[in-house]
């Protein structure tokens, strides 16, 4: 291939024969000299580049890791976090409960909530079925001995057995916003709320409080539980609490009854830590739980410098360059070379604009227009048109045409041009 430099040839021959144009000199002199290779890199350069491209890859990765720590620190905009005020945060409802004199405590540790647990405590799980068995045991025995509220949101059969035993699940409820259908005040006072789409109960516990059933089973189930005289309520769907679904029917004053009958509420959100803090020693587990959390961020951190490296490392295609020919090579092997070269890549195009521009310019300096001008159809046309006999021809179709549709028509224009140069030369 060619450097973006080479000189265009005195006329391509794209037939698949050899031999040279007709018309034209075919002595086999040597091709121009090729420019001379740049300067090779001295050490110093080399070693300032490769040091210059570490520092970028550093730089990425140290950027990545910022950004995955950020993406992944705190819970402020958590789905059900009190304090994100995004559509499936909750700060709406807890806004509204500091309003009438409820204090909201954000925990993330079972051991927290348990402590922070009492007689005028509202304890709220957001998430019961992400607990270990560790962390189930302690919430339930909170729930035993503080006397207060406890808010179980959507737990299902996997938290159950352990946090409210004596309950069943019966699958989802089909009702969006079912009414209440019980004498629960809270219930009764909020009308129809968002309490579908999510579990249905089902227990033979006594005392048991049923509301908003679908399908005959309630979707709000309250129980008491323990001998301080407290309650548990589980609800089978978590929209009532969601930013944007608060004002939705008596989705606002339901939750507002049910997470304020305390002056104080204890939100516990679930994290990967706690669950570690949390876990007995004497369970199975496997390779993969006993792998800290944290070296998921690791790996993945390892595998993005992998990626770069690769790319870094990987043959890349740069710009064409011009290389020092090591002999000289025939100006007739050239042309078909480079002929052959472009019949293979289909290249008509090229080949066309190749063999036009090399004829203008030898036109040119035979009808005596500047070399500047060689390409300009305004001052070549006429001075070659004057120089011609017999009938009239379009030469601008000729030399400043389309391009060939097939490789019959290029070798036609192939022809023409060497006629038409011909032509001019003999006149």
């Amino acid at each position: 291939m060619t450097g973006p430099t080479d000189p265009a040839p005195p006329a391509l021959d794209t037939r698949p024969s050899g031999g040279s144009a007709p018309g034209h000199d075919s002595t086999d002199a040597p091709a121009p000299a090729a420019a001379p290779a740049p300067a090779v890199l001295g050490p110093r350069t080399r070693r300032l580049r490769r040091i210059r491209r570490t520092l970028a890859v550093v730089a990425v990765l140290a950027t990545g890791v910022i950004a995955t720590a950020v993406l992944s620190s705190g819970t402020r905009h958590g789905y059900l976090d009190p304090r994100a005020a995004d559509p499936f945060g909750s700060r709406a409802v807890a806004e509204l409960l500091k309003e009438r004199g409820v204090t909201t405590r954000v925990v993330t540790t079972a051991r927290e909530a348990a402590d922070a647990a009492g007689p005028r405590t509202t304890l709220l799980v957001t998430d019961p079925d992400r607990l270990g068995p560790g962390q189930r045991d302690v919430i339930r025995s909170a729930i035993d001995l503080s006397g207060g509220r406890t808010v179980l949101l959507a737990p299902s059969s996997h938290s159950l057995p352990d946090l409210s035993p004596g309950v069943h699940t019966e699958g989802h409820a089909d009702t969006d916003h079912p009414d209440p259908g019980c004498t629960l005040p809270a219930a009764a006072s909020a009308g129809r709320a968002d309490t579908g789409g999510g579990h249905r109960y089902t227990t033979a516990l006594p005392g048991a409080v049923r509301c908003y059933p679908s399908d005959g089973h309630p979707t709000l189930l309250v129980l008491p539980t323990g001998p301080a005289g407290g309650d548990t309520v589980l609800l089978g769907s978590e929209t009532i609490l969601l930013n944007e679904s608060l004002a939705d029917e008596g989705n606002a004053s339901l939750a507002l009854q049910l997470l304020g009958s305390r002056p104080d509420l204890v939100w516990y959100l679930p994290s990967l830590a706690d669950s570690e803090s949390t876990e007995t020693g004497d369970e199975d587990k496997s390779l993969l739980e006993l792998v800290p959390s944290g070296w998921s961020w690791a790996l993945l951190q390892l595998l993005v410098a992998a990626v770069l490296a690769a790319l870094w490392r990987a043959r890349r295609l740069g710009p064409l360059v011009t290389e020092q020919l090591p002999v000289a090579i025939r100006a007739s092997e050239a042309t078909e070379g480079r002929a052959r070269l472009y019949r293979k890549a289909d290249a008509r195009d090229r080949a066309a604009t190749v063999l036009r521009a090399a004829s203008r310019e030898r036109l040119a300096a035979l009808v005596g227009v500047p070399h500047s001008q060689a390409h300009d159809p305004v001052a070549l046309v006429p001075a070659v048109s004057a120089r011609l006999a017999g009938e009239p021809r379009d030469v601008t179709a000729l030399l400043f045409g389309t391009i060939p549709s097939d490789d019959a028509a290029l070798v036609a224009l192939a022809d023409h041009l060497d006629a038409l140069e011909r032509e001019v030369r003999t006149s």
